[in-house]
C-alpha cells in the first residue's frame, strides 16, 4: 500500500522543509515591510499631518527596505549556495577517486543510525548502484544537487514579501481622513501583525497564541514610540 494511501493529509515530498523555509521567511520578509513602514510613516505622522510628506516618507522607507532586504538575501544564499556547491564538487571527487571506501563509509553512516550490517551494506549498495553522488549528499550532508539555493529567487521572493507588508501601513496613514488616519494605521498595522504571528506559528506547527502576543507587542512597543518620538519633535519644532 502506498503512504499516500495511509496518510491522504500528509505530502510525503523530499523538499517540504524547504518549502516551509520559504513559506516562513515570506511571512517574516512580509512582518518586516509592516513593522519598519508602519513606525516609519506613523513617527512621521505625529510630526506632520501633510500627505504628501508621508507618501515621500512610506515609499522611501519601502523602496529602501525592499532593497536592502533583497542585497541581505542575495549576498547570505549566495554564500550558502557557494558552500553547497564545494560540498558536492567534493564528494564527486572523492567517489571518483575511491568509490570503495566511500561505500565503506555509506554503510557505516547507516549502521551508526541503526541498521544492522547486512542490511545497511544492502541499503548503500542499492543506493549507491542507482545514484552515489545523491545517496552520499544525502547521508552525509542533508542535501541534494536539484535543492542548490538561488540566491537571485531568494533575492526577488524577499524583496517582494517586505514590499507587499509595508504597502499595508501605507494605505493604511494615507486613505483615512486626516483626523483618524493614526488611529486606523495602528489598527490595521496590529491586526496585520497577529495575522502574520498566527501564520508563522502555524507553519512551524507551534502554539500560535505566544507567538502572535510576542509580535503584536513587539510592533506595538515600535509604533508608539516613533509616534512619541515624532510628536515630540513636531510639537517643539524640530521637524
Amino acid at each position: 500500500m502506498m503512504m499516500s494511501a495511509i496518510h491522504p493529509g500528509e505530502p510525503h515530498r523530499g523538499d517540504l522543509a524547504g518549502r516551509l523555509n520559504w513559506l516562513r521567511a515570506g511571512v517574516l520578509g512580509a512582518n518586516d515591510g509592516i513593522v519598519s513602514v508602519a513606525s516609519l510613516v506613523v513617527g512621521v505622522a505625529g510630526a506632520t499631518t501633510d500627505s504628501a510628506t508621508l507618501l515621500a516618507a512610506g515609499a522611501a522607507g519601502l523602496v529602501g527596505g525592499a532593497i536592502s532586504m533583497a542585497l541581505g538575501e542575495y549576498v547570505s544564499v549566495s554564500s550558502q549556495r557557494d558552500s553547497q556547491r564545494a560540498l558536492i564538487e567534493k564528494e564527486r571527487g572523492e567517489l571518483a577517486a575511491d568509490p570503495e571506501i566511500e561505500l565503506e563509509e555509506l554503510v557505516g553512516i547507516y549502521e551508526a543510525k541503526g541498521l544492522r550490517p547486512a542490511t545497511a551494506r544492502l541499503v548503500a549498495e542499492e543506493l549507491t548502484a542507482h545514484d552515489p553522488l545523491s545517496a552520499h549528499l544525502e547521508a552525509e550532508l542533508g542535501i541534494s544537487e536539484d535543492q542548490v539555493v538561488s540566491p537571485w529567487a531568494a533575492a526577488g521572493a524577499s524583496a517582494l514579501a517586505f514590499a507587499l507588508g509595508a504597502m499595508l501601513p501605507l494605505l493604511a496613514i494615507l486613505l483615512p481622513p486626516p483626523e483618524i488616519r493614526v488611529q486606523v494605521a495602528f489598527a490595521v498595522v496590529l491586526l496585520a501583525l497577529a495575522l502574520t504571528g498566527f501564520i508563522s506559528a502555524r507553519i512551524g506547527g507551534n502554539p500560535a497564541l505566544r507567538p502572535t502576543i510576542r509580535v503584536v507587542l513587539g510592533g506595538a512597543i515600535a509604533l508608539v514610540v516613533t509616534f512619541a518620538i515624532g510628536t515630540l519633535l513636531g510639537t517643539t519644532g524640530i521637524a
